[in-house]
């Protein structure tokens, strides 16, 4: 019997989404004869412990994965689980992303405190958001709202907002579900006013490429259609050199789901300010090969000085 120690921050949604994965796991191991037991280890992150600036200006790559890793490294964990969007594009000297979750809903959505739609806020209503991405994209959307930082989990998110420091806040609306507060959702935004962050909706979970035993549980475990899309998502924010903390955005989907073929990537970099926006989409069957072209389309329409300036800022 081995016994597997998960490694997970402290969070309520790591929590809840790192024992969902367990639950599963037990499951598979059931299935299939396989002798394993689980525990948990609850780790801090840079990104847990530095709550008062924002997420870009801290240092944008594996905030909340890199201690994560290096106890995946010294061998105190043996996989961890993490939502895909917190995960840079490149992973450490001997760690793999072993399995990649079904995806859950890949949308934002909005967060108001008497379920006032986006569109019919107030001019000049305060929207509270971390994310660069989203930020750019709503500010694309109306120029009106004033971007104000948030940070926190989720319930002190929602916190703040009652409080009245926001008139609205956006989360991803795959958090929300996890921890069962779907009904506090106002509204959900179409992936064409706001195209999720690479992986946004999946989980990734992390593990030592030579452990052979922990690999074959995986596999079955993984997700083939989800680790599909979400990799042309990671080539695309890997050739423009990203982390999950610049105003990137990509999301791609099977278009032809039965025969597993094509790939739609929809992809954006965009200002903070949300006037300089630039987007295209692409469409073909090579999940790396599509993401490194629509990266290199949008580069060759000025997205590398978009980030650059976002960078110097930074």
């Amino acid at each position: 019997m081995r016994t597997i120690i998960v490694g997970s921050r402290q969070s309520q949604l790591a929590l809840t989404q790192t024992n969902h994965v367990i639950d599963a796991l037990n499951k598979i191991c059931q299935t299939h004869n396989i002798k394993a037991q689980f525990e948990v280890k609850k780790i801090v992150t840079k990104g847990d412990k530095i709550l008062d600036v924002t997420l870009s200006k801290v240092g944008g790559k594996g905030l909340f994965v890199k201690e994560i890793e290096q106890a995946m490294l010294d061998k105190e964990i043996d996989i961890a689980v993490h939502s895909m969007k917190d995960m840079p594009s490149e992973l450490p000297e001997g760690l793999t992303i072993g399995a990649v979750s079904k995806r859950e809903d890949v949308r934002d959505c909005i967060v108001t405190r008497d379920h006032t739609p986006l569109s019919e806020l107030p001019k000049g209503a305060v929207i509270g958001t971390s994310s660069l991405r989203r930020a750019s994209q709503i500010k694309n959307f109306r120029s009106d709202f004033e971007i104000k930082f948030i940070r926190g989990n989720i319930g002190t998110r929602i916190n703040k907002l009652n409080e009245g420091e926001y008139d609205a806040i956006v989360l991803a609306t795959a958090g929300l579900n996890r921890v069962g507060w779907q009904d506090k959702i106002t509204e959900f935004l179409s992936t064409d006013l706001c195209i999720p962050a690479v992986g946004q909706g999946a989980l990734g979970i992390e593990c030592r490429n030579d452990d052979e035993f922990i690999l074959k549980l995986l596999s079955y475990y993984n997700d083939d259609k989800t680790a599909k899309t979400v990799r042309a998502e990671r080539a695309f924010l890997a050739t423009l050199d990203g982390s999950c903390q610049i105003p990137v955005a990509a999301y791609a989907i099977l278009e032809n789901v039965e025969q597993n073929d094509d790939i739609l990537l929809n992809g954006l970099v965009g200002s903070p300010d949300g006037q300089n926006v630039i987007k295209d989409k692409i469409v073909g069957r090579d999940p790396e090969q599509l993401g490194v072209q629509l990266a290199q389309t949008l580069i060759d329409r000025g997205a590398n000085r978009i980030l650059e300036e976002v960078r110097g800022d930074h």
